[in-house]
């Protein structure tokens, strides 16, 4: 078998008709997304599968049928490849983690549908907002989210970090618009993102603590391979350092750069993002800038035809 290190995307990479044809060839898969819908009280086939682009982005909805098209897809490629790491950007975590074998199936579709509904439920005010900042350096981001955080009292801070010259920021969303107005005075720009609250920041707090909760109940096995941590960016082998980096997933910065830097200075050097879209492909080729092309590989699988490929 191929020994690979698997990545698993987040909120943002959906597609329209995702894991439909795993589910139409495989009973297993199809019986896995009715299961998902059962734990999550939501049509995820029917809206997922039908092209309903907006119902599909909402938060509560997205959260479960994402995970449960990774995992799907997983249980074909398992078949050809073994990870050799596991990492996965914020949602994919989850996702991550039931392919090293830290979590099963069933509870890790528990845990990202009440994850996603805890996080669409978590701002009805409008409070928190999030944008990401392009065209301008960590330090300069790092100055900017300090410097309004300090003179406004508001809560900001960097969310994700995704790739040199990409940052997310998060917080009470005046504070928001008053650092992306900040970034573009010195020629960044400032794109808000379509959230339903500040994810990845302190306003998720009550949330996080409703999850933690359930979180503390499951059973969290001794991983496969390492998985790297959104908050830590290290690789962890144990299920408690797992379970205990997991419970301030959410209102902790996604260190995706570090994520991938460390898995290359580990010694890993093959990539495979499993998803709708080349999301992370393409942010590992930003990150890795600079390291010459023949010394890593960085591919996707989105559909049952190109997991066959890998065989």
């Amino acid at each position: 078998m191929r020994a690979m290190s698997l990545l698993f995307p987040g909120q943002g990479s959906q597609a329209a008709g995702m894991g439909r044809d795993v589910a139409d060839a495989d009973k297993d898969a199809m019986e896995l997304w009715k299961k998902a819908e059962n734990i999550s009280g939501l049509p995820l086939r029917e809206i997922c599968w039908e092209g309903d682009e907006k119902a599909m982005s909402d938060t509560k909805v997205l959260q479960p049928a994402l995970t449960v098209f990774c995992l799907t897809l997983w249980q074909q490629l398992s078949k050809h490849v073994s990870p050799s790491a596991c990492a996965g950007h914020s949602l994919g975590e989850y996702s991550a983690l039931a392919a090293a074998g830290v979590l099963d199936a069933e509870t890790t579709l528990k845990l990202v549908s009440l994850r996603g509904a805890l996080m669409a439920e978590s701002d009805p005010d409008g409070r928190g907002a999030m944008a990401a900042i392009v065209k301008l350096p960590l330090e300069k981001v790092e100055e900017i989210v300090a410097s309004v955080a300090e003179e406004t009292g508001r809560v900001l801070i960097v969310a994700n970090y995704n790739t040199p010259g990409q940052y997310v920021i998060s917080g009470d969303k005046d504070a928001v618009d008053m650092a992306g107005a900040r970034a573009k005075e010195i020629k960044g720009r400032a794109l808000p993102l379509a959230v339903s609250g500040a994810f990845h920041s302190p306003l998720m707090k009550e949330a996080a603590d409703q999850l933690a909760a359930h979180m503390r109940k499951a059973v969290w096995r001794k991983p496969s391979c390492p998985v790297y941590s959104n908050v830590t960016a290290t690789g962890l082998t144990d299920g408690e350092s797992i379970r205990d980096c997991m419970l301030s997933q959410m209102t902790s910065s996604v260190r995706w750069i570090d994520i991938i830097r460390t898995q290359y200075a580990d010694g890993q050097r093959s990539f495979l993002e499993i998803g709708p879209k080349a999301v992370l492909s393409k942010m590992t080729g930003r990150i890795l800038e600079g390291v010459p092309a023949e010394e890593y590989t960085s591919s996707v699988v989105s559909t049952l035809e190109q997991a066959g490929e890998l065989a």
